[in-house]
């Protein structure tokens, strides 16, 4: 079994990458932290890592050309958030670092709130709050 789990995500600009979302509150994973060539940003209690990596060298990990942003998605990273409140902050501050929301927060089915936002690469996410005790029975 893995010990670590990482997304790998391009970037066009790793030192604007690292502030927008120190911006938003991510921490680094200490063994990337004064590197130029990539960045670990830390999610959640499991400490899954999303790599930051700067086009170049995510074009030699894959052997491929990067995904347009601009014309279609590759990958939704979504977020659990603890409330409706959360959810709005999330929003407002991806923005306000420079990011773009592609979804304003609404309710989901009655018992989700969500939104999403774009950041400076255009890789979407989607912050979710889930009412766990309104979720319909199956």
């Amino acid at each position: 079994m893995p010990r670590e789990f990482w997304l790998n995500l391009p970037v066009k600009d790793l030192k604007q990458s690292k502030e927008f979302f120190s911006q938003l509150g991510f921490t680094f994973h200490p063994r990337h932290i004064n590197s130029d060539d990539m960045a670990g940003l830390v999610i959640g209690e499991a400490k899954v890592l999303v790599m930051l990596f700067p086009e170049a060298t995510f074009k030699k990990f894959t052997g491929q050309e990067i995904a347009d942003t601009r014309q279609g998605t590759e990958v939704l990273l979504s977020i659990d958030a603890q409330s409706r409140e959360e959810v709005d902050e999330w929003i407002e501050k991806a923005v306000k670092a420079g990011g773009t929301a592609f979804s304003k927060p609404q309710d989901q089915g009655g018992w989700m709130y969500g939104a999403g936002f774009a950041d400076l690469d255009g890789h979407r996410w989607n912050v979710l709050y889930m009412d766990m005790s309104e979720m319909p029975k199956a």
